[in-house]
């Protein structure tokens, strides 16, 4: 029963007294130095492209991160994990989501949480790059459930060499997320990520004229009718229930084989329990489930230490 009760985070520094706080501060003013990339386009067979981003140290280990929503490869906690598992003698791959590498991508479709074709060619190209060892996956946010739902809808078909995966702050279940979207203390984060993707859907209907109807602007009250009207149609799926569905990794992880660490703060403004799914960790014997009291939402930052205790802590699981 892989259920950790007690979390080895220790708190976060004294000023970050709640969890809203925990997740803004260090999402503006955390920086890290000394990650230089090395870019790669990747041709993906549906003709599109996504860019990957490589630390090469010479390793026969590689770490493949991915970032969350509206987010890309230089983000803090993309760049700080890469910086530390490059120090520790890891392989580097942070990939960047369809359109979110600095340039739109080139068709209809965008990215979304329960997209594991792109992140599965991601993998496969890496492993026709060089001949890797072990591979293992840390995902933050959407790249959490992403990741989650990858090792899981493949099971026992995995590449041999893809050995575990951490996940922190992930909505493995996505129609809780959504409505907590909803509840005022969170205006902030949702409009930021309602502004961020009309832009992208703006653009698409640009180049893919009179398939978005964007007059139902209008009727969006909630998250979930952002998701019926646009982020469901964009990306192929039938509404924004059939989304939620087929994109919450919490529906497809019960049989991974192979250990995944799912993280979430009991304080995170965006999660609940629902996507910690402590049933499924207490039946299995390769899912584990940490919820440390505080850390917000992608935070987990800890005094006077250049990295979160999220990083440390994904090196830490994934090095055993």
């Amino acid at each position: 029963m892989p259920v950790i009760h007690r979390s080895s985070y220790p708190g976060p520094p004294r000023f970050l007294f709640n969890g809203h706080l925990q997740t803004v501060i260090p999402s503006v003013f955390r920086k890290i130095k000394g990650v230089d990339y090395e870019r790669e386009r990747l041709t993906l067979s549906d003709g599109d492209f996504v860019d990957v981003d490589w630390l090469d140290t010479g390793s026969k280990k590689l770490v493949v991160l991915t970032h969350g929503l509206e987010g890309d490869s230089h983000r803090h906690y993309v760049k700080g994990t890469a910086k530390l598992f490059a120090q520790h003698g890891w392989d580097v791959l942070a990939w960047n989501c369809r359109s979110c590498s600095g340039e739109m991508n080139r068709a209809f479709r965008l990215y979304n949480h329960g997209e594991t074709g792109d992140i599965s060619e991601v993998i496969s190209h890496a492993l026709r790059t060089k001949k890797y060892e072990q591979v293992s996956l840390v995902g933050y946010s959407m790249g959490g459930n992403i990741s989650l739902k990858y090792v899981g809808i493949n099971g026992k078909e995995l590449p041999d060499v893809v050995r575990g995966v951490a996940a922190f702050s992930a909505p493995t279940n996505l129609k809780t997320s959504a409505q907590l979207l909803d509840l005022p203390q969170n205006r902030l984060y949702r409009e930021r990520f309602k502004s961020k993707l009309l832009k992208k859907i703006t653009e698409k209907d640009r180049l893919y004229p009179n398939r978005i109807d964007l007059a139902k602007l209008k009727e969006v009250k909630i998250w979930k009718d952002f998701d019926d009207f646009f982020s469901a149609p964009v990306n192929g799926y039938r509404d924004a229930d059939d989304f939620y569905e087929q994109a919450s990794a919490a529906n497809f992880i019960e049989n991974v084989s192979i250990p995944v660490l799912i993280c979430n703060a009991q304080n995170d403004p965006i999660l609940n329990a629902d996507c910690a799914p402590k049933a499924l960790a207490e039946k299995s014997s390769h899912i584990f489930v940490e919820t440390p009291t505080e850390g917000g939402h992608v935070g987990f930052m800890v005094p006077n230490d250049e990295f979160s205790w999220a990083e440390r802590r994904a090196l830490e699981f994934l090095s055993v």
